[in-house]
C-alpha cells in the first residue's frame, strides 16, 4: 500500500499512523472513536486527491477525508481503518476578487486565513467555529460548521456557491460556481456541504463575502434565572431585532468562568466589578451594520432587556470579552479533567424545557451539568463533567447521551446543531426522521458511493448500537 501510495503523492507524503498519532482522532478524543489508519496520505493537489480516491476505490480501501482534525463528533476519524487523506497542503488561494466579493480557497486553507484575507480586503467572512487557526475551511464546508455568528449570517454553508470535490470512483467534479442566481438542476452543491466525507472529498470552495460592518457592538446580558434568560431570548425576536450574535451561559457554566471574566464597565461607564452577584443565566449579545445602525439596535437591546437583567455590561475591549468566550469549553473541560458534551438545537422556544430536562437526566444519572451555546437558534452544548478514569461515569455519560439526543428530537429540534453526526451520533438521526427520509438518506449515500468506502460508519441514519458520547480532553466548542 505505502509503496503504491508513494508514487502518487511522493513518498515523503506518505505517513505511518500508529497508536496514539494525531492523526488517528479528533478534538472529540472519546472512547471508542481511535482511529487505526493504514496509512495517511498528504496530497497536494486536487489531482492527487483524486489520484488517491481512485486508488482506496480500486483496491476496495476505506478513505477518510482529514481537515485541521478540530471535528467533535469523531467524523475524521479512521474507526475502519484504510487510508486517511489529509488535506493540509492544500493551501492555495485560487482566487480573490474584492470587487467581486469573493474568493476560492482550496480545502487546507485555516478559517483564520479566510477571515483574515476578507478582513485586510475590507470584507467579511461570517462563519466563526472554534479553533480557527487550526479548523480548515474544507472541513468546515464538510461539517457545514456554524458558530456565533450564523444566527445572523448563517452557518457555512450559506456562504458556499460552488464546490470542487472528487467524487468516486475518482472523479474530480465542480457543481455550484459564481453565477448570481442558478435553479437550472438538482442542488449537488447542498448535498456534498455538510456530508462529513461520506459522498466525496471537497478540494476548493468558492465562497461569497460580504462588505464588512462599519461597527460590532457587543454586550453581556445578565439574568437572575435561567427562565429569565430564556425569556429575555424571546424578548429580542418579539421586538424584531436582529442581533448578529445571541448566545448563553446557564449559571453553572457561568460559575466555572466567572474567575476569567474581562473587565468590563457599568452602563455609568463605571468598572464593572466582575460577574454580578445574583446573576443565574449570561447572554452575550453583539449587533453590527453600520454606526447607526448598530447604535440604534444597540438601543432596541436595551430597552428590550434592560428593566428585566440583573446588569448589563459592555466590554472594555471586544478581543477580550471573545477570548472570554472562547475559553468557556477548556475551562469546563478542566474542573474534573474531561467532559461529554452533546451538540444539540431545540426549537428556540423549547429551550428552556430542554435545558430543564437535560439538567433533570444529568442529575438521575447522577452527573454534575452545565449547558451555554446560541441561544439565538436553541443550539446548545449540554454538558456533563466526568473523570476520564472512571469507567462509571463514562457510561453514565453514554446513558445521559443517548437520552438528550432523543429528546432533541421530541422537542422537535436536532442532534446535531453544528458539530455534524460523525461517528459519535451514527444512528441517532432515525429518530429524528421519519422511516421514508431515512431510506432517502441511505439511498443517497449509495449513489455517490456504491461501495461505501468514503468515511464508512459516519453520519448513518440508523444503526444497531446505541452512540457513545464526546469525551473532550481540550478541543472547542
Amino acid at each position: 500500500m505505502h509503496r503504491e501510495l508513494s508514487r502518487l503523492v511522493g513518498a515523503e507524503h506518505v505517513l505511518e499512523a500508529p497508536p496514539g498519532s494525531p492523526y488517528n482522532q479528533d478534538a472529540a478524543r472519546r472512547r471508542g472513536a481511535e482511529g487505526r489508519a493504514d496509512a495517511v496520505v498528504l496530497p497536494a493537489s486536487a489531482a492527487e486527491v483524486a489520484a488517491v480516491v481512485a486508488w482506496c476505490y480500486a483496491h476496495d480501501v476505506a478513505l477518510t477525508a482529514r481537515g485541521g482534525g478540530t471535528g467533535l463528533a469523531g467524523g475524521a476519524v479512521a474507526t475502519q481503518g484504510g487510508v486517511v487523506c489529509s488535506l493540509e497542503r492544500l493551501r492555495g488561494v485560487r482566487e480573490l476578487e474584492p470587487a467581486l466579493w469573493r474568493m476560492l480557497p482550496e480545502a487546507g486553507v485555516s478559517t483564520r486565513h479566510v477571515q483574515r484575507l476578507a478582513r485586510e480586503n475590507g470584507l467579511f467572512f461570517g462563519p466563526d467555529p472554534g479553533a480557527s487557526e487550526q479548523s480548515q475551511i474544507g472541513g468546515n464546508v464538510a461539517t457545514n460548521a456554524g458558530g456565533p455568528h450564523a444566527l445572523k449570517y448563517g452557518v457555512t454553508g450559506a456562504w458556499v456557491t460552488g464546490l470542487e470535490a472528487v467524487l468516486a470512483p475518482g472523479e474530480l467534479v465542480e457543481v455550484g460556481g459564481w453565477a448570481g442566481k442558478d435553479v437550472a438542476g438538482y442542488d449537488l452543491k447542498s448535498l456534498l456541504i455538510g456530508s462529513e466525507g461520506t459522498l466525496g472529498v471537497i478540494t476548493a470552495v468558492r465562497l461569497r463575502l460580504l462588505p464588512a460592518p462599519e461597527a460590532a457592538l457587543p454586550l453581556v446580558v445578565f439574568q437572575g434565572t435561567r427562565a429569565e434568560g430564556c425569556d429575555a431570548i424571546g424578548e429580542v425576536f418579539a421586538a424584531g431585532l436582529r442581533p448578529s450574535v445571541l448566545d448563553f451561559l446557564d449559571g453553572d457554566t457561568l460559575a466555572i468562568v466567572a474567575g476569567a471574566y474581562p473587565q468590563m464597565r457599568e452602563r455609568s461607564g463605571a468598572p464593572a466589578a466582575g460577574v454580578p452577584a445574583g446573576a443565574g443565566f449570561a447572554l452575550i449579545v453583539e449587533v453590527d451594520g453600520t454606526r447607526a445602525e448598530a447604535e440604534a439596535q444597540r438601543e432596541g437591546m436595551l430597552e428590550a432587556l434592560a428593566d428585566t437583567a440583573v446588569a448589563v455590561h459592555e466590554p472594555l475591549d471586544a478581543v477580550a470579552l471573545w477570548r472570554w468566550r472562547d475559553g468557556v469549553n477548556p475551562a469546563v473541560t478542566s474542573v474534573r479533567g474531561a467532559k461529554v458534551s452533546g451538540d444539540v438545537a431545540f426549537p428556540r422556544e423549547r429551550l428552556l424545557e430542554g435545558l430543564e430536562r437535560f439538567d433533570e437526566i444529568a442529575a438521575r444519572h447522577g452527573l454534575r451539568s452545565c449547558a451555554w451555546g446560541h441561544g439565538g437558534e436553541g443550539n446548545a452544548h449540554a454538558t456533563v463533567l466526568v473523570d476520564p478514569a472512571s469507567d462509571e461515569e463514562l457510561d453514565a455519560a453514554d446513558a445521559v447521551s443517548d437520552e438528550l439526543y432523543k429528546l432533541a428530537a421530541a422537542l422537535g429540534g436536532s442532534v446535531a446543531g453544528e458539530h455534524g453526526v460523525g461517528w459519535i451520533k451514527r444512528g441517532m438521526l432515525e429518530s429524528q426522521w421519519d422511516g421514508r427520509a431515512v431510506e432517502l438518506h441511505e439511498q443517497i449515500k449509495r449513489v455517490f458511493d456504491p461501495k461505501g468506502l468514503l468515511n464508512p460508519g459516519k453520519k448513518l441514519a440508523r444503526y444497531a448500537a446505541p452512540p457513545s458520547p464526546s469525551i473532550s480532553t481540550k478541543g472547542t466548542a
